[in-house]
């Protein structure tokens, strides 16, 4: 299995999709509760196959990824060819970004000493879609780029 086994609530949400899946292979309804019954190990192989499928489809779509610890904010841009990051550090243990309070805190104080922004880019692995997984896997999350955004054009706009 390249990537993790959907959950059973991801499973029951997807569940016209997997049996499709099921379909392509050629196992009906009848078939796959006597697989499941018989044949453990294969059934659980069918639900890996296909939990890999859809890791796949999602992670070739994914564009954002943000990642919030105590201290820092990672917010992940993937292109094509690159993994563009900004990181935002608060120099303060007094500040938690994980609370409302401490991000409520961050947006007034962008400015402050105490903030730090970093930008790097890296070239992806052999897998692009196995670098993303990982960096989900570690808590980031799907998301639509708009903090990514904003503070792109923040960074831009401080270096003219």
């Amino acid at each position: 299995m390249k990537y993790t086994r959907l959950t059973k609530e991801q499973l029951e949400e997807l569940h016209q999709e997997f049996i499709n899946f099921l379909a392509t292979q050629s196992i009906d309804a009848d078939e796959w509760l006597k697989l499941k019954k018989e044949k453990p190990e294969v059934a659980e192989a069918e639900i890996d196959v296909f939990s890999d499928m859809i890791w796949e489809g999602v992670l070739t779509k994914v564009e954002y990824l943000e990642h919030f610890s105590k201290d820092q904010i990672h917010l992940f841009y993937l292109t094509q060819e690159k993994m563009h990051l900004i990181a935002i550090k608060v120099k303060d243990p007094k500040v938690n970004l994980l609370t409302k309070e401490g991000y409520t805190w961050l947006q007034n104080n962008l400015l402050d000493d105490i903030v730090s922004f970093f930008n790097a880019s890296k070239d992806y692995n052999e897998d692009k879609n196995l670098d993303k997984f990982n960096l989900i896997k570690e808590g980031a999350q799907i998301t639509k780029g708009e903090l990514y955004s904003y503070f792109a054009k923040l960074l831009d706009s401080q270096k003219k």
